[in-house]
């Protein structure tokens, strides 16, 4: 019988390395078309394999108590990719689904999508917002899934509902605050990112969460996703427990 994701021996252990818990992690998950250029193979491929990475990772970081974990999926900007990709990235979700919606449910995991879930094909959509509505109660870790999200996108459409509003009458403009403003963020709610891991070697933030990264601390990998390890994972939260986070103070 093949043994859900979520299993592990009794023996194993995964301790998280540092007391100072990085509770919510966002991963710039970069590197799937190079990975399968190397090998010769089609770009889709790399997304393929980039699944079980995506699985791995879930079920680490289930295991190392983290609360949030979000995703960079699709962004805004990976529309301009051939229609074959992007055919082939849109149906992950639902073929991911489709195959670990039982076990994210029973170990207690919440999918949440941050970005413009219309946008998306039905099928994509529909398989989303069934997992949302079968995971809903559930408190362990809040899987996020930035799909159709780019930041600058997130934070005029804030601003424009932001606006409207004020001009009913909801809330003065002396009023305003950040925190006000978080509120008409897709992340509403949601604790801001501690750690922000990007693999693939790339050195930037690519539209992801700019409002919401002001004060997390940054770890990039030349490892490419399908290749990131458990291992890698707890090298990068090693790594955030020995920084000091000072929030612009001493």
């Amino acid at each position: 019988m093949k043994l859900p994701f979520f299993h592990k021996k009794e023996e194993e252990s995964v301790l998280y390395p540092n007391e100072n818990i990085a509770e919510h992690i966002a991963i710039i998950m970069d590197g799937n078309g190079r990975w399968a250029k190397k090998r010769g193979m089609p770009r889709i491929a790399g997304h393929k394999e980039g699944v079980s990475t995506v699985v791995n990772i879930v079920k680490t970081a289930v295991n190392c108590k983290v609360k949030i974990l979000t995703l960079y999926t699709f962004s805004t900007e990976n529309w301009k990719r051939p229609k074959t990709e992007i055919e082939f990235i849109l149906r992950l979700p639902k073929e991911f689904l489709s195959i670990y919606l039982p076990d994210l449910i029973a170990n207690n995991v919440r999918i949440e999508i941050v970005g413009d879930i219309e946008k998306l094909p039905v099928h994509t959509r529909e398989a989303i917002e069934y997992a949302m509505e079968r995971t809903r109660n559930n408190d362990g870790l809040l899987l996020n899934f930035a799909l159709n999200y780019g930041s600058r996108d997130e934070i005029l459409n804030a601003m424009k509902e932001m606006f409207l509003d004020i001009t009913k009458g909801e809330f003065s403009l002396d009023e305003l605050d950040e925190q006000k403003f978080s509120n008409y963020l897709y992340t509403a709610g949601m604790k801001e990112p501690d750690l922000l891991i990007r693999t693939g070697g790339e050195i930037r933030l690519s539209n992801f969460l700019l409002w919401q990264l002001a004060y997390t601390e940054f770890w990039f990998t030349d490892v490419l996703w399908p290749d990131f390890s458990e291992k890698d994972f707890l090298q990068a939260l090693k790594e955030y427990g020995n920084r000091k986070r000072r929030y612009g103070g001493l």
